[in-house]
């Protein structure tokens, strides 16, 4: 079961970065410029280690599949199925490397609608979500570090990168959790209603 869960799971990493370079080379072919190449050795090496490390500590220090590992793989199912619609929004921009079109416009749709990094979201619950499944809980914290710490650089990079495209103004999202905004003219309601119950005398006690 332990190496159908991780064949899958390569499966779908090559078939991203499949997509990844057919993007990257038509955004190449539409002038577009890469940032952040001198992490991006270290960000792939980190992610290749991360397999590395799920499967040697599951054959040398075998802890069993987590005893709720179906609820974890349910969740994770549903940050895979995150990873499609905003590979799906982003189109042919999507990419795993920093590549800008000079003149081009900011992506302002699907869950980039909500927060400006979900796809970091993702692989950031993805490094959590899946060593815990399989119960090899110190891949799950040393990996959640390095993640961490590439992502720092990384994010920074991107955003430095995506300041140079027009389009709608995104930097009022936030970057990873999206805010729950309760629409001005309910708001003007709800006050009302409080304001008008205030007014009124108190009802009988019991």
């Amino acid at each position: 079961m332990f190496s159908a869960f991780v064949a899958l799971l390569l499966a779908m990493r090559a078939t991203e970065l499949l997509i990844a370079r057919r993007n990257g080379r038509w955004a190449r072919e539409q002038g577009g410029v890469e940032s952040g190449a001198r992490h991006y050795p270290i960000m792939v090496g980190m992610h290749c280690l991360f397999y590395v490390s799920l499967v040697a500590e599951h054959h040398f220090n075998p802890m069993g599949w987590n005893a709720l590992w179906p609820l974890w793989l349910g969740i994770l199912a549903l940050v895979e199925a995150l990873r499609v619609w905003l590979i799906l929004s982003l189109g042919r921009f999507w990419n795993t490397r920093i590549i800008v079109i000079p003149g081009g416009r900011r992506v302002a749709k699907g869950p980039y609608r909500f927060v400006r990094h979900p796809n970091y979201v993702v692989v950031t619950l993805e490094i959590l979500l899946i060593p815990v499944i399989c119960g090899a809980y110190l891949t799950a914290l040393a990996f959640s570090i390095a993640n961490a710490l590439v992502l720092r650089t990384r994010i920074r990079e991107e955003e430095r990168a995506l300041r140079q495209l027009a389009g709608p103004d995104t930097n009022f999202l936030p970057r990873f959790v999206p805010r729950i905004r309760i629409h001005p003219a309910a708001s003007k309601v709800r006050w009302a209603k409080e304001d008008a119950s205030e007014s009124q005398p108190p009802g009988p006690l019991g």
